[in-house]
């Protein structure tokens, strides 16, 4: 993870993470009322995005959506359009954050896929990662700062934790999600990176 980020990246608005979108931005501050520290506000955007934006595969739920914006409006997305929601509403509210990506495989074997993620930069603890990719049976990711979480674990020794924390959507996963109108589609032709190639963006 990167040692002196700039966190003016990390707050940019932008074509996927469209965080001054008029419903994105009311829905940040509405998140954030009542919450005193970034902590507190980073946990309600989190624990929004995890439990009220439906997965789209494990919904079977139409439109696929990449744009936070869009995330928001149709309420599902794969994995990777609710990290760019989270990473909207996290830059709406000031605080700075980045999209991770692991390189998992779906049944324990090859072939593998990119599973979306995000980094958020918390003051007490620095970068934190955190997978709102929504729980169901066998999946409990949560928010404990600094204490990590996350949706899967890596199983094998071919699975990773790719380096880098990115200031916008990879390239291949955004291709992946404007270029099929379906979730099948998607499911079919899961994005994936060869790890080499996987410097932070």
């Amino acid at each position: 993870m990167m040692n002196t980020p700039d966190f003016n990246a990390y707050l940019a608005h932008s074509t996927h993470i469209d965080w001054q979108h008029p419903a994105v931005l009311a829905k940040a501050q509405a998140l954030a009322t009542g919450h005193a520290t970034s902590k507190g506000v980073a946990q309600a955007c989190f624990e929004f995005v995890r439990d009220h934006i439906r997965h789209s595969w494990d919904y079977r739920l139409n439109p696929v959506t990449c744009k936070a914006s869009d995330v928001l409006h149709f309420g599902t997305g794969y994995c990777y359009a609710k990290s760019h929601l989270l990473a909207a509403l996290l830059r709406a509210n000031g605080i700075p954050a980045g999209l991770c990506y692991q390189r998992l495989t779906i049944t324990d074997e090859p072939p593998f896929c990119l599973h979306g993620l995000n980094a958020v930069y918390l003051p007490e603890y620095g970068w934190y990662r955190v997978d709102a990719r929504g729980n169901k049976a066998g999946v409990s990711a949560e928010f404990c700062p600094p204490v990590e979480r996350l949706a899967f674990p890596l199983l094998n020794s071919h699975e990773q934790d790719l380096p880098g924390i990115w200031v916008e959507p990879h390239p291949a996963v955004v291709e992946v999600l404007e270029r099929y109108d379906t979730v099948e589609q998607v499911y079919a032709n899961l994005p994936d990176i060869d790890p080499m190639d996987s410097g932070s963006g």
